[in-house]
């Protein structure tokens, strides 16, 4: 590594433990390592949405990526923050999940469309508005925009995933899609 890359895996360890996963390979382009980084702690620490909904946009877009590596870093975190082990489950099964909160189901219904649809109903928008605000949907967008990045660069790079975890998609084994065995 150079003096920056070297910089930036020094601040990136001091905030984050270690550099793992994604860091590994943005470093690689040092002003992608910096700028990800800023993005990347905005969402998870710093935005608006409690930290439960920010969890559950990372379990989503990592389902929507197949980006296990992610998934696998965050399930623990997501149910510990609040989201139901069968929320947690309909998700990585691709079924609908439901949520006793009324905000929860708003969120879940927003990400969802935006993920999957690309484009959100007028009905959706309107529900999670008045749950978030605009200032919450932004930074919905902004946190499933960096979360969908990560799962690209982790499925590109075929960023190693954990040992000690199980897969966690059904349908995903390794970096490729394969047959369900239910379906």
């Amino acid at each position: 590594m150079d003096d920056r890359q070297r910089e930036l895996a020094t601040r990136i360890a001091g905030r984050r433990g270690a550099v793992r996963g994604p860091f590994r390979v943005w470093l690689h382009s040092p002003e992608m390592a910096d700028r990800a980084d800023s993005l990347g702690a905005f969402a998870r620490f710093d935005c608006s949405l409690p930290k439960h909904l920010r969890e559950l946009a990372l379990l989503m877009a990592a389902r929507n990526w197949d980006a296990q590596y992610s998934w696998n870093a965050h399930v623990h975190q997501a149910i510990e923050a609040g989201i139901p082990e069968a929320a947690v489950q309909a998700v990585a099964e691709r079924w609908d999940a439901t949520f006793e909160a009324e905000a929860d189901q708003a969120f879940y219904q927003f990400c969802r469309e935006i993920l999957e649809e690309h484009f959100v109903t007028d009905e959706t928008f309107a529900r999670a508005l008045e749950h978030f605000g605009a200032k919450g949907l932004v930074d919905t967008i902004g946190a499933l925009g960096n979360f969908t990045m990560l799962g690209m660069c982790l499925n590109t790079f075929q960023v190693d995933l954990q040992a000690d975890k199980e897969p966690p998609f059904p349908d995903v084994r390794g970096y490729g899609r394969v047959a369900r065995m239910d379906g």
